[in-house]
């Protein structure tokens, strides 16, 4: 939602039908009314004794028909609500509900309820039968059916409501509704109440991790302002943020404890200032931009470009394994971001990843969006590993990653695209044990770039990225045809970061 104006499809049962009828009636009200009112004209010019009574209700009946259905076809046509940091513009259809005025400001809005009918009956979006109800100060009232509404463009909107309409009261329900979005987006199943006070005390009392920043909290003087959290663990946190106030902007949070080494915590900084620095000269179109790198108040914060779109673990949590046409495009591409980063000046080593940090975009294309620096720096302060083990390298967890230990985490991320299952720490994956109709060449590549040993994988992201180009071609070209049955079933589908993500394809 980094723009400043979101499009939100509105299509309501009677706007469809409406625009149904007019169409199949169009030819009256378009050709033949037009043609009467025509011929009548002539013969009242044509001096025809026509009583001017009946005259002028014809005339009237004959000009309205066309007038009133070109207004019932607009309204009908309108299916578009604006929604931008200004305020709202509605479709026509809800003028008699906001007597007459559409557009309508943030500031006006007094609350926002979330009225759920029936949990059970779900629409084809996987939203329960209800209405989100919008009350306006000056007056007026809107109740949009959530079943005219994507899942995704929901969620865009209860977004736009939680960041543009902070001022409005929220009610409790809604909030839920949203957590409980975004919870089913992350793959989260659904947790008891006893569960989530159970799961808030340990996050904010465990004597190993930090309190998180709470929404509104700002930073750098009010540049930055704490939308919600997105991600927390241990000593880090990341937050949606948003920035001077309108765009949207991703923040990572790292801490280092009271006690540490004064040594160790001065050369960690040092280490990620530095890293930082190299971070925000990258310029790739599959990479995350880092806007910048600051500390305030102990804490140590990384800013990043929202991309709007689905993590990959994410889709394969809603979706399942994948196809392997899409997952070898999907590796040709990450090798290609690998090969730009380790081409830097010194190499920069992604040393994170890992599913979740891979965004599938809306064109379809993946970009990276994390950086392990703020790991990195945690584990160097505190003389701890920071990050997933499952997809680190051997020499990684002993403190030396190279770039190969990336090559490394590749293969285990596509371990994880084709069987829906994390690679077991320190081993080589083979794909193909959990997945039969994995193509041998994939299964046979995917073991080398996970192999143990430093020098028995591929040496470079370029020899990789050769690899999976021989590979598009052949599984492409259809020499992989038990796959082609997969697509359907486990392909990915569309979405719009979700984020949000949603997300991507």
């Amino acid at each position: 939602m980094s723009e400043l104006e979101v499009v939100i499809e509105y299509k309501s049962t009677p706007q469809r039908v409406g625009l149904f009828i007019m169409g199949a009636l169009m030819p009256l009200w378009a050709i033949v009314v037009p043609f009467c009112l025509g011929f009548f004209i002539s013969m009242l010019l044509q001096a025809q004794a026509v009583p001017p009574l009946i005259s002028a209700v014809v005339l009237t009946v004959l000009m309205a028909i066309p007038f009133v259905s070109i207004v019932i076809a607009a309204i009908c046509e309108d299916d578009r609500l604006l929604v931008s940091k200004e305020g709202f513009s509605f479709p026509l259809l809800f003028l008699p509900m906001l007597k007459f005025r559409r557009e309508r400001l943030w500031s006006d809005l007094s609350e926002a309820r979330l009225l759920i009918s029936d949990t059970q009956n779900q629409s084809k979006e996987k939203l329960p039968q209800g209405k989100l109800d919008l009350h306006f100060n000056s007056g007026g009232h809107v109740s949009i059916p959530l079943k005219s509404l994507k899942r995704s463009d929901l969620e865009r909107l209860l977004l736009s409501l939680e960041v543009w309409g902070a001022q409005c009261r929220r009610a409790p329900e809604l909030i839920a509704f949203h957590d409980q979005l975004q919870n089913e987006n992350l793959g989260i199943d659904k947790l008891s109440y006893t569960q989530m006070w159970e799961e808030e005390l340990s996050r904010r009392f465990s004597a190993t991790a930090f309190v998180p920043l709470e929404p509104d909290r700002k930073l750098q003087n009010g540049r930055i302002k704490i939308v919600k959290q997105l991600a927390f663990g241990g000593l880090s946190a990341i937050y949606l943020a948003q920035l001077n106030e309108k765009d949207m902007v991703i923040v990572k949070e790292a801490v280092i404890p009271e006690g540490t080494d004064e040594k160790a915590r001065d050369k960690a900084m040092e280490l990620f200032a530095r890293e930082a620095q190299f971070l925000i000269r990258l310029d790739h179109d599959q990479i995350a931009k880092v806007f910048d790198h600051f500390h305030e108040e102990g804490r140590h914060y990384l800013l990043l470009e929202y991309v709007r779109g689905q993590d990959l673990r994410q889709l394969v949590k809603q979706n399942g394994p994948q196809a392997t046409v899409h997952v070898v495009k999907w590796a040709h591409e990450i090798a290609g971001i690998l090969k730009y980063l380790h081409e830097q000046a010194p190499p920069i080593v992604h040393r994170d990843l890992t599913p979740e940090n891979i965004v599938l975009n809306e064109n379809g294309s993946v970009k990276l969006i994390d950086f392990g620096a703020a790991n990195e720096f945690v584990g160097t302060a505190t003389g701890t590993l920071v990050g997933k083990q499952a997809y680190m390298a051997p020499e990684q967890l002993r403190g030396k990653a190279s770039t190969l230990s990336d090559i490394y985490a590749l293969g285990g991320t596509l371990h994880y695209l084709l069987t829906a299952k994390d690679p077991e720490p320190l081993s080589e994956s083979n794909p193909k044990d959990l997945r039969p109709d994995v193509p041998d060449a994939l299964n046979e590549l995917i073991y080398k770039l996970t192999s143990m040993e430093e020098s028995d994988r591929p040496q470079s992201a370029v020899v990789v990225a050769e690899r999976f180009a021989d590979l598009r071609v052949t599984i492409g070209t259809g020499a992989d045809n038990s796959n082609g049955k997969d697509n359907g079933k486990n392909g990915n589908k569309e979405s719009n970061g979700k984020n949000g993500q949603e997300p991507g394809q």
